[in-house]
């Protein structure tokens, strides 16, 4: 199964804000949300759905397993959970939200869990997050390689995680960025301002176009009706060969997610 290029995320949105986001973005033709147990926003998203008038098979949905759930025992009924609160009998994408920490479940037992889970009917594809290349090699020899659907990671023009894409290349992984825009810094980045106007686009479309020419999924969020119809935009802007060049010269390995205790070794 191949993960949607373009997707809506709801990370840090709670209450009515992810409500009015999911309604909003499904509005404007967002047919992919991402959501995950430990955002706490799981029921709302199932809300924002079952409102909608969109059909269920339309929308690509995904979730996330917290490091709680990670045992054998404890993924599965956790799923079963958050499939109640999404008001749906399955979802599309189910992902490893973190490695476990300090290895305290084993990495074949989690990924065994969630094949079964798939095997279930309760997702339908199955992936990882936030992991390092060992971590994927050890994912790969659980499950094997056909069975993951994508790591989903930070990437950005700022970490553009390079040893990491190529290692996702090869073993036919898909990679999903999370935080395209770097928490907003790239929208005053000049040469991103610049390529914008350019193209007549924004910063924003700019990255997130720049992301999915390269090979990735993204998952933009927002709370403004503007920016959302904005952000979709990037799904038709075409970069050339110069803006990609100048893009990829804004590497600096700048992570800014790097939780102590839970995120592993990076590449």
């Amino acid at each position: 199964m191949n993960v949607p290029a373009f997707g809506l995320g709801t990370f840090r949105l709670q209450g009515q804000t992810v409500v009015d986001s999911v309604r909003t973005g499904l509005e404007l033709g967002y047919r992919a949300i991402d959501t995950a147990q430990i955002y706490g926003n799981e029921a709302q998203v199932g809300q924002a759905l079952a409102d909608s008038g969109v059909a269920r098979s339309d929308v690509f949905l995904t979730t996330k397993i917290w490091i709680d759930n990670l045992p054998r025992e404890r993924l599965i009924p956790s799923l079963r959970e958050s499939l109640a609160k999404l008001r749906s009998d399955y979802v599309d994408l189910t992902l490893i939200h973190w490695p476990s920490p300090n290895d305290a479940v084993a990495v074949d037992e989690f990924m065994a869990a969630l094949l079964q889970a798939k095997r279930e009917g309760l997702t339908r594809a199955i992936g990882v997050s936030n992991f390092n290349i060992e971590l994927m090699q050890r994912a790969i020899a659980a499950v094997g390689s056909d069975e993951i659907a994508t790591n989903q990671v930070e990437l950005h023009p700022y970490l553009q995680n390079r040893k990491l894409a190529q290692f996702a290349r090869e073993a036919g992984i898909g990679l999903t960025s999370y935080m395209t825009l770097a928490y907003g810094k790239v929208l005053n980045d000049s040469v991103l301002v610049d390529i914008a106007g350019k193209h007549r686009a924004t910063p924003a479309q700019v990255a997130l176009a720049w992301a999915m020419q390269s090979g990735y999924a993204v998952i933009p969020s927002s709370t403004k009706r503007e920016n959302l119809a904005g952000n979709l935009l990037a799904m038709s802007l075409r970069l050339d060969d110069e803006d990609l060049r100048r893009i990829a010269a804004l590497d600096r390995g700048e992570r800014l997610t790097d939780p102590a205790g839970l995120a592993p070794a990076w590449d």
